[in-house]
């Protein structure tokens, strides 16, 4: 989440404008914001990796497999748990020996959306290239690529599903990173009381959490950053939590001032799941992540220029908390045991 203020008197102007519109359905603006939030029409696949019934299919089923990695016990699924919204309620990722990798487990939800570099730092590329890195990582799923490729072509029931989802049935590592892209791109955020909200429901979210979002949107611009369906730019920000050498997008940017200390703007879908927060896990709350916010973070030349001093009240926080309440499902597809249909499915 990232907040912009400007100039003292913009944004007593601002909170002219909030008040004087709560009478009569809140900020004058929220009517276009709210259009902002409309779902998308479909699910995006690139053309060089088409959905299929088949391929995603197979990808759910490497995803849970343990035969991915070295020794059996780890699977995609360690981390990216669908009941903890398909993070792992960590505060860092836990590496196979249990120790503490680096940084915590990104959420899968609505990761079809993800355009521009993935990853805490943006190190992976696309989509399709990610997969790797973990399973072939020492402290992670520590697989050789070639050995898990061996291990696939020797297992006659998966040779048969590469070759349905494939047409062809040479097991590769491109075919392997497709298939578990497909499935990834089906990890949907589900209908909540928001979208109900969005779509026309005015009774689906209480009076808080309408003024919370005239809010995120107003006057603590939390939508600068978390913006749209998804609630993410997929742009990378310093929000002042970085310290030390934990510099995120700076490591591979080194000779850039703004990307020192950056990070990439995580969705809000299914926020109330997915504690503790940030890249580090280090903010246990959500009130604990506006207070954050609201003071502005670490002041430092890399410090995104929407990040400043909010000066919320106490109702304004929980405004905004209620309006954070409303991104959750409270149960969510079951991704798990659905039946993939013969096209690309809506969201």
């Amino acid at each position: 989440m990232a907040w912009k203020v400007g100039a003292a008197i913009a944004v007593l102007l601002g909170l002219v404008g909030v008040t004087a519109g709560l009478g009569s359905g809140g900020d004058p603006r929220r009517a276009s914001w709210r259009e902002t939030y409309r779902p998308p029409a479909e699910i995006p696949f690139p053309s060089e990796n088409p959905y299929s019934a088949a391929k995603a299919e197979l990808g759910r089923r490497l995803f849970f497999d343990p035969i991915l990695s070295g020794d059996g016990t780890r699977a995609c699924a360690t981390c990216h748990i669908p009941d903890l919204a398909w993070g792992d309620g960590r505060a860092r990722a836990a590496t196979r020996m249990q120790g503490d990798m680096d940084l915590r487990t990104p959420t899968l939800i609505n990761v079809a959306w993800q355009d521009g570099p993935l990853g805490w730092d943006g190190k992976f590329r696309t989509l399709e290239t990610v997969a790797a890195m973990p399973m072939t990582s020492p402290a992670n799923m520590n697989l050789p690529m070639a050995d898990a490729l061996a291990r696939l072509s020797a297992d006659a029931s998966y040779a048969a599903a590469f070759a349905t989802a494939f047409k062809d049935p040479a097991i590769t590592r491109d075919r392997l990173e497709a298939a578990l892209d497909a499935v990834e791109r089906l990890i949907v955020a589900g209908t909540t009381p928001f979208d109900r909200w969005i779509a026309g429901d005015e009774a689906a979210i209480a009076e808080p959490a309408k003024r919370g979002f005239d809010l995120f949107n107003g006057r603590a611009d939390c939508a600068s950053c978390h913006s749209g369906w998804s609630f993410t730019d997929n742009s990378f920000h310093d929000i002042g939590v970085g310290t030390g050498t934990d510099i995120g997008r700076g490591r591979l940017m080194p000779t850039s001032v703004a990307l020192r200390y950056a990070f990439k703007t995580p969705t809000l879908r299914e926020i109330g799941k997915r504690g503790p927060y940030m890249h580090d896990g280090s903010v246990a709350t959500l009130a604990a992540v506006i207070d954050l916010y609201d003071r502005g973070g670490i002041d430092r030349p890399s410090r995104s220029r929407s990040i400043k001093p909010l000066h919320l009240s106490a109702a304004e926080r929980a405004d905004l908390l209620a309006f954070l309440s409303t991104r959750s499902t409270g149960t969510g597809p079951d991704l798990t045991t659905a039946s993939f249909p013969t096209a690309v499915p809506a969201p």
